[in-house]
C-alpha cells in the first residue's frame, strides 16, 4: 500500500468538514454522513467544536482509494486558528483547497493558496456547494484564475447549478474545448509538449495530456478545478479520481535513519502526552529509544577577545572552528504506536516512512520537534505571527497558579499563544490572532480545567528593530559590576525577517560551556523586551568579551561560589550589558499592518475616505466598476476591528471587507510603550538592588 498525506483547507464555512464526511462515506469508512450543524462529524471531536460548528484543532482520519491509504487532515478554516494550518503544511504530500460556489474566493482562500504555491504543495481545487442558491460556476472559476492563480483548468461542467438536482459531468477526450484548454495550459510549462503542439495541427494524444497533467500537478505548476457538492455527493467521485491520479504519494526509505516531524500534541485520558508524527525516513518500533528536539544550531566563525582566568580580556587567538550548542534535545522510550486505518487509530508495533502515527512515551516532546535525526533547519514561518495580546484574569484571583498551569498545557498544543508572565503585576497574558480564539480559550479553561476567567481589552503586539550598532562591556568584580563575570556584547541590525542571530567573537573554549550557554540563553530572554518593552528582532548579537573566575576555595575548604563564577553571575550581568548596547544602538517600534480590500457602492466613496483617514488607513487608487467601487490599501492591525464594526453603517450593509496581515511598519507619532514585566535593566541601580535582594532571598 502507498500512503498519501492529504490536507483539506478552506476559508471558514466553505464546507471542508462536510467534504471530509462525504469522502469517508464514499470510501465506505462511515455508514452515515455527519453534520456540522448537528455536531456529529468525525473530525470535529472536541465538545467546543461541536457546539460552535467550526474546526478548532486539526484532526486526522484515514480512508483507502484502491492501493492508496489516504491520511486526510482536516484543518481549521477560521483565520484565528491559522497556526494549526501552518503546522500541518510541513507534513503534507498534497492538498485540496475548498472554495464555495456561492461566496467564491474569500480572504482566507487567498492566504492559503499563496502559501500552498510558495511551498509548492500539489493542490487540487474543489468548488463546493454547487447545489446552493446563488452558485456561480463561471464567475467563481474566473475569480479563481484572477485572485488565486491563472494556472487552473476546469475538469468538468455543472448542470442545474443552484438547485439540489445539480449534476457535475467530468470532461473527457471527446470534449474538444477542454482538450484545447488543457493543451495550452500544459504547454506553458513543457517545451516538448509545446513543440509537438506547434508542429502538428492534429490534437495531441489524450493519454499524453493526462500524463503531463499528472506530472505538472505533482510539481505544483497547475491546479485542476473540480466542481461538486459535499452535501449531495455530486462531483465527489471525480474528485476522488483526481486525488488518486494527480497527487503524488509519500516517498521515504523505511530502512533509512529515523526522521520525522511532530505537528500536533495532545494529552490522553491519563494526562500523558501523545505526539502526532509524520515519518519521512526510517522505522520507529515500540520500546525504541527515540531522540527528539529542535535542530542543532551553529555559531559563526570569528576573531575576538576572550580570556582564561580572572576579569581580564586578553586577545583570544585566531579563528576557531565551528561549535555546536545543545538546543534542548531529549530522548524517550516509545511505549505505544497508533496509525490511522479506515477512520480509526489502531495500535501497531511499528510505523515506517511516509506514514502518520500517534506516539506515546515521549514526555518532554513539543510541537515542531524532529524525531530521530535532527533536521538541518527549523520549519519556516509561513503565516504571520499573532498580532494581538490580552491579559487573562482568573475569577477568583486565588486560582492564579491553577490558571498558569492550565495555560501552560494549552501552550503545549498551541505554542503561538506565547504565555507571558508579568512577575511585577502578577499577571499572565497570551498572544492571539483574534476575538474568536479568545472566546475559545475562555471556554476551554472553563470546560476542561474548571477555571472561570475574563480578558482585559485586546491590544496590538508591536516589535522593535535596532536603528544602528551599539556595544557595551563590563569587567568582572570591578565597580560598578558586582558579578564575577566579564561580558562584552555588540548589537547590529540585520535584514528584515531574519530574526535574532547570536555569534561569538571570542574563543568557544575561553569559558566553560555552561557559562557560554547562560549568556546566549539570557540574550534571547532579554530581547523579549527592548527599550520600549516590545520584542526586539532582526538583529545580530555578538559576544565580544568574556571572562570568568575558575572554581576556587580557601585552603582545605569546599568549593566557594563567592570566589568562583557561576551561571547566575552571567545570567544577571547579561541583561545590563545587552540593554546598554541596545540603548546605544537605538530602536524603532514597528506596528503590524493589514492589507485590505474593500468593495462597496461607488456613491459612498466620498463619505468613506475620511473614515479611513481617521483609522490611519492608506488607501490606493479606487477602481470603479459600474455601481461598485473596489478600494485596496493598508491599515494598522489595531484599527481593522473598528473598521469591520463601522462598515455596515457606512455602506448601507453592502460593504465587503477582506484583510490579512501584510507587514510591520514604523510607528508614526506617539510610540506605544509596553509595560515591563521584568526587573528593568534600563534602570541600573534599581536592577542591581532587586537582583541582590532576589539572590539573598534564595540564599545563594
Amino acid at each position: 500500500m502507498h500512503t498519501l498525506n492529504l490536507g483539506i483547507l478552506a476559508h471558514v464555512d466553505a464546507g471542508k468538514t462536510s467534504l471530509t464526511e462525504r469522502l469517508l462515506h464514499t470510501a465506505g469508512v462511515i455508514d452515515e454522513i455527519g453534520s456540522v450543524d448537528d455536531g456529529n462529524t468525525q473530525t470535529d471531536s472536541l465538545a467546543l467544536e461541536r457546539q460552535r460548528g467550526i474546526t478548532i484543532k486539526s484532526a486526522v482520519v484515514s480512508f483507502a482509494i484502491d492501493d492508496i491509504t489516504v491520511n486526510l487532515i482536516d484543518t481549521p478554516g477560521h483565520p484565528d486558528f491559522i497556526a494549526e494550518v501552518e503546522r500541518v503544511l510541513n507534513v503534507l504530500d498534497g492538498a485540496v483547497l475548498v472554495v464555495s460556489a456561492v461566496e467564491g474566493v474569500q480572504a482566507q482562500t487567498r492566504v492559503l493558496m499563496r502559501t500552498l504555491r510558495r511551498l509548492r504543495i500539489p493542490t487540487l481545487i474543489f468548488v463546493n456547494k454547487v447545489d446552493r442558491g446563488g452558485a456561480r460556476e463561471e464567475s467563481v472559476l474566473r475569480g479563481i484564475s484572477e485572485k488565486l492563480t491563472p494556472a487552473v483548468v476546469a475538469m468538468g461542467s455543472v448542470d442545474g447549478a443552484g438547485g439540489r438536482a445539480a449534476r457535475c459531468t467530468p470532461y473527457t477526450a471527446a470534449d474538444a474545448d477542454f482538450t484545447d484548454r488543457l493543451t495550452e495550459l500544459l504547454a506553458d510549462h513543457d517545451d516538448a509538449l509545446l513543440a509537438a503542439y506547434v508542429e502538428s495541427a492534429a490534437a495531441l494524444p489524450y493519454g499524453r495530456l493526462r500524463g503531463a497533467l499528472s506530472a505538472q500537478t505533482g510539481r505544483a505548476l497547475v491546479h485542476p478545478v473540480f466542481f461538486g457538492s459535499a452535501i449531495t455527493g455530486a462531483g465527489v467521485d471525480a474528485l476522488i479520481g483526481g486525488i488518486k491520479e494527480l497527487l503524488p504519494v509519500s516517498e521515504g526509505d523505511a530502512d533509512g535513519p529515523v526522521s520525522g516531524t511532530v505537528f500536533k500534541v495532545e494529552r490522553g485520558p491519563g494526562g500523558e502526552k501523545i505526539a502526532y508524527v509524520r515519518m519521512f525516513s526510517g522505522t520507529v518500533r515500540i520500546r525504541d529509544r527515540l531522540p527528539f528536539g529542535r535542530r542543532e544550531a551553529k555559531h559563526g566563525d570569528g576573531e575576538g577577545e576572550g580570556n582564561g582566568k580572572g576579569g581580564g580580556n586578553g586577545k583570544g587567538g585566531g579563528k576557531r572552528g565551528e561549535g555546536k550548542r545543545d538546543d534542548g534535545r531529549g530522548e524517550g522510550k516509545v511505549t505505544g504506536i497508533s496509525v490511522f486505518d479506515r477512520g480509526a487509530a489502531v495500535s501497531e508495533p511499528a510505523v515506517g516512512a511516509g506514514r502518520i502515527a500517534k506516539l506515546r512515551g515521549l514526555g518532554d516532546i513539543r510541537i515542531g520537534d524532529t524525531v530521530g535525526e535532527p533536521g538541518t533547519s527549523a520549519p519556516d514561518r509561513w503565516f504571520a505571527p499573532p498580532t494581538l495580546e490580552s491579559v487573562v484574569v482568573p475569577r477568583p484571583p486565588a486560582s492564579r497558579g491553577e490558571l498558569h498551569s492550565a495555560l501552560a498545557q494549552l501552550a503545549e498544543q498551541d505554542p503561538l499563544i506565547n504565555l507571558r508572565q508579568d512577575d511585577i503585576r502578577k499577571e499572565v497574558s497570551v498572544s492571539l490572532y483574534g476575538e474568536v480564539q479568545k472566546e475559545v480559550i475562555q471556554a476551554t479553561l472553563a470546560d476542561e480545567f474548571g477555571i472561570d476567567v475574563t480578558f482585559r481589552e485586546t491590544t496590538t503586539i508591536c516589535l522593535e528593530r535596532p536603528n544602528g550598532s551599539g556595544s557595551a562591556y563590563e569587567v568582572g568584580d570591578q565597580d560598578p559590576n558586582p558579578f564575577l563575570a566579564t561580558i562584552g556584547l555588540r548589537v547590529d541590525p540585520a535584514p528584515i525577517g531574519s530574526g535574532i542571530e547570536y555569534r561569538l567573537e571570542v574563543e568557544l573554549g575561553s569559558m566553560p560551556f555552561s557559562l557560554m550557554r547562560a549568556v546566549e540563553e539570557t540574550v534571547g530572554e532579554t530581547l523579549r523586551q527592548g527599550i520600549h518593552g516590545w520584542q526586539v528582532t532582526d538583529c545580530v548579537v555578538t559576544m565580544t568579551h568574556s571572562g570568568y573566575w575558575p572554581r576556587q576555595s580557601h585552603s582545605h575548604a569546599v568549593f566557594d561560589k563567592s570566589m568562583s563564577s557561576t551561571a547566575g553571575d552571567f545570567r544577571n550581568l547579561t541583561p545590563l550589558v545587552l540593554m546598554s548596547a541596545l540603548e546605544q544602538a537605538g530602536t524603532t517600534v514597528y506596528e503590524p499592518m493589514h492589507r485590505f480590500r474593500l468593495e462597496f457602492p461607488a456613491d459612498l466613496l466620498g463619505p468613506l475616505l475620511p473614515v479611513l483617514a481617521h483609522l490611519r488607513a492608506v488607501p490606493g487608487t479606487p477602481a470603479v466598476r459600474g455601481a461598485a467601487c473596489v478600494l485596496e490599501g493598508e491599515i494598522p492591525a489595531a484599527r481593522i476591528h473598528e473598521l469591520q464594526q463601522q462598515l455596515p453603517a457606512l455602506t448601507r450593509g453592502e460593504g465587503v471587507l477582506e484583510s490579512d496581515f501584510d507587514c510591520y511598519r514604523a510607528v508614526v507619532g506617539t510610540v506605544p510603550d509596553r509595560p515591563r514585566t521584568d526587573r528593568n535593566p534600563l534602570n541600573r541601580k534599581e536592577y542591581l538592588l532587586q537582583t541582590v535582594r532576589r539572590i539573598a532571598a534564595r540564599g545563594d
